[in-house]
């Protein structure tokens, strides 16, 4: 197993002893980051910073030195992006430094995605994701998205606001397997459950797997509403989403 002083990046090495509290995310972070390039790690570290600037440039060299386009989203830029979404979701950080870290990523996969269309590999599959109805925070969705689409799936984004109908309207639209639901108000949570019964009343309820999440959402309440999984940060949406797509049909 690896440990922390495998990694090369001393700034990474910090990040995982400062602001990683539990014991299977620090093992998972550095075995993540212990088999990454220096280079890797310096792209992750821009990110984690904030520093898009520096994500561009260094992403842009990787490419012309002939590194792979998909080592340079999984190890640089996913990479730093987990940790990010870990300290948003444990608060060491807020939406000002998350949109900062945001948009480093987007200046890295600017590079990135129109080599990755051109090479013509499938997406792994559709997910449809959006904030409840009367809910306009989306800062936690939106991370789980880029996840979503770094690690290749197809994401449709219904924005806020969402209303039980254009949920399922997407989903039917799309053929989407894979449905996903914020919340980050108290008072909006109960709408996921009024989405996953209007599902099951058009008769669409297994056709398709209901993930949530958000601040206030834990999984003793995605049990209660009916939901087929719980994700407490990005990194374990793109887990889930995953999941579901190994699971045999037998088992929706």
């Amino acid at each position: 197993m690896a440990s922390i002083n495998d990694i090369a990046n001393e700034f990474i090495r910090e990040e995982i002893e400062e602001f990683l509290e539990e014991p299977d995310e620090i093992a998972r972070t550095i075995d993540i980051f212990a088999q990454a390039t220096p280079a890797m790690q310096t792209i992750s570290a821009a990110l984690i910073d904030g520093d898009h600037h520096t994500v561009d440039e260094l992403t842009e060299a990787a490419l012309e030195e002939g590194i792979e386009a998909l080592e340079i989203m999984d190890d640089g830029l996913i990479a730093g992006m987990g940790i990010v979404g870990i300290k948003f979701r444990e608060n060491f950080i807020f939406v000002p430094e998350v949109l900062a870290c945001a948009r480093a990523m987007k200046a890295g996969m600017a590079y990135i995605e129109p080599i990755l269309s051109e090479s013509g590999i499938d997406p792994i599959g559709t997910v449809i994701m959006g904030t409840v109805k009367g809910d306009l925070h989306d800062i936690g969705k939106n991370l789980c998205i880029m996840m979503l689409r770094g690690a290749g799936f197809v994401v449709h984004d219904l924005g806020v606001d969402t209303s039980e109908d254009e949920f399922i309207d997407a989903v039917e639209e799309h053929e989407a397997p894979i449905l996903g639901m914020s919340a980050l108000l108290t008072t909006t949570m109960p709408n996921m459950g009024k989405t996953i019964d209007a599902f099951i009343d058009e008769d669409l309820r297994e056709e398709v797997k209901i993930m949530v999440g958000g601040a206030p959402v834990t999984q003793t309440f995605a049990d209660d509403m009916g939901a087929d999984g719980y994700g407490k940060d990005a990194l374990a949406c793109v887990a889930l989403a995953k999941q579901f797509l190994e699971e045999p049909e037998e088992e929706w």
